[in-house]
């Protein structure tokens, strides 16, 4: 089995103040999206199974998979993972975690 990699908020924020271009994938519902983001492509974790063929992704990209506090992302990190995606990372704590840092 294969061991599920995070990343916890400090990083990611740290990458996102130095300007890097990242793979978020935000897996909560729209109007949650629209309350709250960091930006990235939302896709709600109902919809992520049908739209797999049209995720914008290779599978060797590093994507960042989030939600409200991690739960919902790291179902969607095994999906993902399931389907071929081999470098998928889930946002430790949630996006609850980058708004405690912020």
């Amino acid at each position: 089995m294969q061991l599920h990699r995070q990343i916890k908020a400090s990083e990611l924020l740290e990458r996102l103040s130095k300007g890097e271009s990242l793979n978020l994938l935000d897996v909560r519902e729209v109007i949650e999206f629209h309350t709250y983001n960091i930006g990235g492509d939302n896709i709600p974790l109902s919809n992520l199974e049908n739209t797999l063929n049209s995720l914008p992704y290779n599978k060797t990209d590093e994507i960042i998979v989030m939600c409200k506090v991690g739960l919902r992302s790291e179902t969607a990190q095994n999906i993902l993972e399931r389907h071929g995606y081999n470098n998928v990372r889930n946002l430790s704590g949630g996006l609850v975690a980058v708004q405690k840092l912020k």
